[in-house]
């Protein structure tokens, strides 16, 4: 039989699986299946149409030293899907959030760990075995690919990809493809951009804002002062400066030159 706390608030039409647990003070919105061995620990509020898979681990205390018992959450929108034996921590009050966020229509892959204070876009992608560390921002549409690691406070930008067995220190600026050891720019997500709606008009634009922030001899605030110029008022050059503006560990590199 599953456990299932009678200080639950399970919506309407949610299924529970045999030996799942579901403890006090969650949130279960309707619809939501939790399936057999899933473990929702307290502290937790889950939209409607949620998945969460044999094993997974949702609303664990944070592996934070600075966390000292404090009531703090997981939050998780609608028609999220959290594979097998992925886990996400609640957040902090050290960091200034004490909530770990999760958007709507996203993919937790099977072994992924999301710490805490993680703040998680809408249409992600988590692959397996990815470990975002504390802080970790990945904004709508972002992928993180499989056995990728970022390291505290860094962003992925919206629909920016991620490389598998990436080592994540600095910040992936929106719309953009990164990978190789370092991780580095390595061009536009074309393919996804316009699988996603965009028109080629607006790829070239954020092509041509690229071009100029890695390739044209400026410095990052340069770039970023030239772009605002010389560039037309688009979502697209707006999403790019806002990233830039926020960024606080700095933008991954251009690529080295090959011998």
């Amino acid at each position: 039989m599953a456990h299932v706390d009678p200080a639950a608030q399970l919506g309407d039409n949610v299924e529970i699986g045999p030996f799942a647990y579901v403890d006090a003070g969650t949130v279960i919105g309707d619809g939501c299946h939790i399936m057999n061995g899933a473990t929702i620990l307290n502290h937790v509020k889950m939209g409607s149409q949620c998945t969460v898979f044999p094993g997974a681990v949702v609303g664990a205390i944070p592996q934070d030293l600075k966390f000292e018992g404090e009531e703090s959450w997981v939050e998780i929108g609608d028609r999220v899907n959290i594979r097998e034996c992925a886990t996400i921590n609640r957040g902090t009050k050290a960091s200034g959030k004490g909530v770990t966020r999760i958007g709507s229509d996203t993919l937790i892959m099977s072994y992924a760990h999301i710490a805490h204070d993680c703040q998680i876009g809408n249409h992600c992608i988590i692959v397996s075995y990815a470990g975002l560390a504390g802080e970790t921002e990945v904004h709508d549409w972002g992928v993180m690919g499989g056995k990728s690691g970022s390291h505290q406070f860094t962003k992925i930008g919206a629909h920016a990809f991620l490389g598998a067995y990436s080592r994540l220190s600095k910040d992936v600026p929106p719309y953009v493809l990164a990978g190789r050891e370092p991780v580095v720019f390595e061009g536009v997500n074309r393919v996804g951009l316009l699988r996603r709606g965009f028109t080629e008009e607006q790829v070239n634009e954020i092509k041509d804002i690229y071009e100029t922030l890695y390739f044209k001899g400026m410095n990052v605030s340069q770039a970023a002062e030239y772009i605002e110029a010389n560039f037309p008022p688009t979502e697209q050059r707006d999403t790019i400066l806002r990233f830039i503006k926020n960024s606080t560990r700095g933008l991954i590199p251009k690529p080295r030159p090959t011998r």
